[in-house]
């Protein structure tokens, strides 16, 4: 360690940083993240809003594979990824072969009635109904038009 010796007064030569310093530069970057934070969180949920729609079409397009092949809907979605005993055409793949939950990870509602069907996500807090993220999200008209699919 040098040491210079100045009127009498000792001075060292510091190259560290004090705790105090730290704890200042800690809490700004705390306050920034928490300022930021409500910005990105509400960009993942408008991304898993969408996701949820690409998804709904997605099984829309299966759901319609599944008809081409077996002259009916399936009476749930598992039907999709699970050979179908009623259905002497099915497969030989699975029509969907990914997740079956929407990107919070809950079912999504499918309601057949006849020969038209229903399918939509109940958005972020999985409950009926709801506002903002909460809300249900139907699927998407395009991607099921012209297949006996029905948006809610």
């Amino acid at each position: 360690m040098n040491v210079f010796t100045f009127t009498g007064r000792t001075l060292r030569n510091k190259k560290a940083f004090t705790l105090v310093e730290i704890m200042i530069v800690l809490a700004i970057l705390g306050s920034i993240f928490a300022l930021l934070a409500p910005k990105f969180g509400g960009a993942r949920d408008k991304a898993n809003q969408k996701e949820a729609k690409i998804q709904m079409g997605m099984i829309a397009n299966a759901l319609s594979d599944y008809n081409l092949d077996c002259a009916k809907y399936p009476k749930t979605l598992e039907g999709l990824t699970k050979p179908d005993p009623d259905c002497a055409n099915w497969g030989p793949d699975a029509y969907y072969k990914k997740s079956l939950k929407d990107p919070w990870k809950n079912d999504y509602v499918y309601e057949l009635n006849g020969s038209e069907f229903t399918i939509k996500s109940l958005g972020k807090d999985g409950k009926e109904g709801g506002s903002g993220f909460n809300k249900d999200i139907p699927g998407d008209e395009d991607a099921n038009a012209g297949d006996g699919a029905k948006t809610e």
